[in-house]
């Protein structure tokens, strides 16, 4: 749970340049706010004292009793100032957990091992805490976001968006694909496990791809291969042997992560949108007055800089629909890689409802 805490910290440094300034559009000229100003240097200005005092000869007289005092003043008394300081202003107040965090590597690094009684047990006690409450925060958001789409009854609760909305009102952008990433992993392959129901305007691509076959026997063989693994290097080296079995199963974890999300995030066209989507793999939004052409086609197609194909796996994967798009569109891939795209390649079990329906909507 420490990644939750750490992910949060780069938000601070990022929302205090963010907010040193208003900017102001329409004259284009940077007019420093000092009241938002206020709310990072105050601390920033407690923070650059306590250092000090950690580094002066004061400290050296009575090491004990300072040490409580700045592990408490940088972990309690700068926090709750911040608090006060922003509790008026548009900064969000999650940002006190990095505040909390930052005092945390602080005195670690200032405190001379021998006195950081105290700062060990806020490490075992106070921020396991604070990691709970954020991990709750994320959580509450989600169920707010699902909310939100069982109030239509178009599209069906899909978590792993409503999770990503989440993490980006809470996390920094760089951070929230790949947190969101690795919890929808766990989140499909050992929570949801009730069985899907396509709607008429949603279309699977697992039932006839043979994808989900493939995937089956890349486990079986990671399973396999780590049960060998493990046997030959326990000859060598223990550690190294645990290592690596450690390793394999995370990635079959991954992998069947992975297979359940395909079973459970079907493509679908959600008013004048078509939600293009590969599990937690990889997925584009198009809207349906961009498509030039949807063709149904399995023949072999070259991928390069503009032509892509939904599928992460390439040509081990089939397609039986190529949609050409009038502009640039974006493909959200694995962990926030992005690619762009003029014409895509995919499966679709219904492909002939499923360009009827976009076709449908064209000529509307």
């Amino acid at each position: 749970m420490a990644a939750a805490a750490w992910i949060v910290l780069s938000r601070v440094i990022k929302f205090t340049f963010k907010k040193m300034y208003d900017i102001k559009v329409n004259n284009m000229n940077k007019t420093l706010s000092w009241k938002q100003l206020s709310s990072f240097g105050i601390p920033l200005l407690l923070l650059a004292a306590i250092i000090l005092t950690a580094k002066s000869v004061i400290f050296t007289i009575n090491p004990s009793a300072l040490s409580f005092g700045i592990t408490f003043d940088l972990l309690f008394t700068i926090p709750v100032i911040y608090f006060l300081l922003i509790r008026k202003t548009d900064i969000p107040k999650i940002t006190i957990v990095p505040i909390f965090i930052v005092g945390i590597i602080v005195a670690t690094m200032i405190l001379p091992s021998e006195n950081q009684q105290f700062l060990r047990w806020v490490k075992v006690w106070i921020l396991p805490i604070v990691e709970t409450l954020v991990l709750i925060l994320i959580i509450y958001k989600v169920r707010l976001a699902i909310r939100g789409y069982r109030e239509n009854k178009e599209s069906t609760p899909d978590f792993f968006t409503a999770l990503k909305n989440a993490c980006s009102e809470i996390l920094p952008k760089v951070a929230v694909i790949p947190f969101a990433t690795e919890v929808a992993v766990f989140y499909y392959g050992f929570i949801h496990w009730k069985k899907l129901a396509p709607k008429k305007n949603e279309f699977t691509y697992h039932k006839n791809s043979g994808i989900v076959t493939l995937l089956i026997a890349i486990i079986f063989i990671v399973g396999i291969e780590t049960a060998v693994i493990h046997i030959l290097l326990l000859k060598w080296n223990l550690t190294a042997a645990w290592i690596m079995t450690a390793l394999s199963i995370y990635t079959a974890i991954q992998l069947f992560g992975y297979l359940k999300s395909i079973m459970k995030r079907p493509i679908s066209i959600v008013g004048n949108k078509l939600y293009l989507r590969y599990g937690i793999l990889s997925e584009a939004n198009v809207d349906i007055e961009d498509i030039d052409l949807v063709e149904l086609s399995t023949k072999s197609i070259e991928f390069d800089k503009e032509t892509r194909n939904l599928s992460p796996f390439g040509e081990l994967d089939s397609h039986n629909v190529v949609i050409n798009l009038k502009r640039v569109c974006t493909l959200s891939g694995l962990y926030g890689i992005n690619k762009k795209f003029t014409t895509i390649a995919l499966f679709v079990d219904n492909k002939d409802d499923f360009k009827k329906q976009i076709e449908n909507i064209k000529e509307l």
